[in-house]
């Protein structure tokens, strides 16, 4: 499972011109199932999701997690994450999980951020989805669970 968080003041996803999913300050998370993932990568990107110090703390480090500050989580189904793009000028998507393994442990690694952590959104698995997000900082990272 991969996921490309970005620390957010704000961030939302529409689909057909309607807000499904919005935050305030938190993460913005777009994440890639990809064919041998189940329950251990599942459990552990949600591990990572929660747990990565990406916050300032009073020192202005970064040693906060989303845990810590309680900020919205806002997860964002994208199999092109999960793109092999090392060859060529067109992506190859045999890394991505086939769509009903991907909505599968999306759905599961959901529903388990709802169970552990208040303020989970979401897009629209499959849809065409317009994401919009005010970047704080900006501070993206790259989290794999392979």
């Amino acid at each position: 499972m991969i996921a490309l968080i970005q620390r957010v003041l704000s961030a939302s996803v529409s689909v057909d011109d309607e807000t499904v999913g919005a935050i305030g300050p938190g993460l913005l998370a777009l994440v890639a199932v990809q064919p041998d993932d189940g329950e251990a990568q599942s459990r552990r990107m949600l591990e990572r999701l929660l747990g990565y110090r990406v916050f300032a703390d009073h020192n202005g480090k970064m040693n906060r997690s989303l845990g810590d500050t309680g900020g919205g989580l806002l997860l964002v189904s994208q199999f092109t994450l999960a793109a092999d793009t090392r060859s060529g000028m067109r992506p190859s998507f045999t890394r991505a999980a086939p769509p009903e393994h991907g909505r599968r442990w999306f759905e599961h690694l959901l529903a388990a951020a709802r169970a552990a952590h208040p303020g989970v959104e979401t897009g629209r698995f499959g849809a065409h989805m317009v994401v919009q997000l005010v970047n704080d900082g900006p501070v993206t990272f790259w989290l794999d669970t392979g």
